[in-house]
């Protein structure tokens, strides 16, 4: 009898391995990535685009798909960058005098919003990343984005005492259902996926104040929760970013005319006249100029 108890407690553990192996949860997670190609194969879309080749075409026109690159030729890779040599190499108590000693946790004051993944990699990553900003390799850290395995899966669950932890072969969306992938074939219903919170994520708060060196940055959530919310605002962030103009995963915000018409009433009166100043100057033009300008968004602007 106790024999047989030991060998069911064996198999149990066993099985539990075994179960814990194939699917790993978020909460655990997989061994630590040591390179960027190891993060971005972890977190590859291929298998998404097979099925849901316009949203993901949508998504590659959009922000997110730039997270570690930016607008033009660079503007995030630019500011990683300032925060290390204007930020990092100057607090005394940072630990860094030269870009060399960058580790994970220097790069997460922005990585937190732009890759929030990048928490699951070895320093020898960080490493791998500042040198990619210094030489302006923007091919390489385009590898590492804000994709659909964020926000369907990493970031889709965010009571994990609650609801559990994400789980590798499963995607999150607004219902449960199976998902034709091999890598992930159950479709579970997110509790925030229609809800401005699971944006809020990274769209801010205001400071970290959770981190070592907090910093002021998004405060877009943060707005909406305390302003537009409490005067009587019923939009989440999906309904005018992704639903409203038919806009989808481009999820565009200031940079697109559809958003910005909708985003602010601006009246300009302007009264000119000529003023006499005094005999030695004469007479010269003037004009007086009303702006009157209204912020019709669930947030402030500018912001991000």
């Amino acid at each position: 009898m106790q024999l047989a108890h030991r060998f069911s407690i064996v198999a149990a553990v066993a099985v539990f391995f075994l179960i814990s192996v194939q699917c790993p949860v978020y909460g655990s997670g997989p061994p630590k990535a040591k390179t960027i190609a190891e993060l971005a194969d972890r977190y590859d879309i291929s298998s998404c685009m097979e099925c849901h080749e316009e949203e993901c075409g949508q998504w590659n026109e959009s922000a997110h798909s730039r997270s570690m690159v930016g607008s033009g030729s660079g503007r995030t890779r630019a500011t990683f960058k300032t925060l290390i040599t204007r930020g990092l190499m100057t607090w005394p108590h940072s630990g860094v005098k030269q870009p060399e000693d960058v580790k994970i946790e220097h790069l997460m004051v922005c990585a937190r919003c732009h890759l929030p993944q990048l928490s699951e990699a070895t320093d020898d990553v960080a490493r791998e990343i500042v040198r990619a900003v210094w030489e302006r390799d923007n091919k390489k850290l385009s590898r590492l984005s804000i994709n659909c395995l964020i926000c369907h899966q990493r970031n889709a669950i965010i009571h994990k005492w609650v609801h559990g932890y994400p789980r590798a072969d499963e995607i999150y969306g607004t219902k449960a259902m199976e998902h034709e992938d091999e890598e992930h074939d159950v479709l579970k219903k997110s509790p925030v996926m229609d809800q401005s919170i699971l944006c809020g994520q990274c769209h801010g708060l205001g400071p970290g104040l959770g981190m070592d060196q907090p910093t002021q940055c998004a405060t877009a959530y943060g707005s909406y929760l305390w302003a537009y919310i409490p005067a009587g605002g019923v939009r989440t962030c999906q309904e005018c970013h992704i639903k409203k103009f038919n806009k989808g995963h481009t999820m565009p915000s200031y940079r697109d005319p559809d958003l910005q018409d909708a985003a602010v009433d601006m009246h300009v009166d302007v009264n000119a006249y000529h003023w006499r100043k005094n005999k030695a100057e004469g007479v010269f033009p003037l004009a007086v100029v009303q702006v009157e300008m209204t912020n019709k968004t669930g947030h402030g602007i500018p912001d991000g």
